[in-house]
Formats: structure tokens, sequence, C-alpha cells
């Protein structure tokens, strides 16, 4: 399962509405190649489901992933902080052996 921590489901909803997203989009979560722990997380939005993709809904929220990325991803929560710190989303991933200073890579 893939989680989505109430902060993160109001901004989705603020960039749905801003961007003008349609209802039939959902949020499409992976893992690529890069960063300076390795791994990096990427999200985006997406209306097509592929043949592998693993489908979760939690807190009103569709979010999709490969199957290859949900390896990565088994049990992580979806935040967002919007504080003074500005750090936008972050995932809280308890399968990351280490994370990079900035968060924005970890390695397994």
């Amino acid at each position: 399962m893939i989680y989505v921590a109430e902060s993160a489901k109001q901004k989705i909803a603020e960039i749905r509405g801003s961007q003008h997203i349609a209802d039939d989009y959902f949020l499409r979560v992976s893992v690529v190649s890069g960063g300076c722990s390795g791994l990096s997380y990427k999200m985006d939005f997406d209306n097509e489901s592929k043949p592998n993709d693993q489908v979760f809904e939690d807190n009103g929220v569709k979010v999709v992933t490969d199957l290859k990325s949900f390896l990565y991803l088994f049990n992580t929560t979806l935040e967002f902080s919007g504080g003074l710190n500005g750090k936008g989303f972050s995932f809280n991933n308890p399968n990351a052996a280490r994370t990079c200073s900035c968060g924005e890579s970890f390695a397994v």
C-alpha cells in the first residue's frame, strides 16, 4: 500500500484545481535512478494505466505505480510540508536505508 497524508491530499486537490486537471487523472508515483543516494522519486498526473501497474486509493487519492517502483515504495506515505522550510512533497519511506540531506533521493 502507498498512503497519502492529509497534508498531501489537500495540496494535490489544490494543484488539480489550479491546473484544471480532470478527475480521470490519477497520481503516478515512481522510483528512478539518480540523485546523490542512487534512487529518486518521481511524481506526476497520468490517465493511462499500464499492464503491471499497482493501483491504490488512500484518503480519497488514487495512486498508481509500476511494479518495480512498488518494491521500493511499499508502505510509504506521501506527505506535504508548506512550513518555513518550504520542503514541499516528501516520501516517508520505511524501506530507505539512507537518504540524502535534501531528502530528494534514497538508497535501500
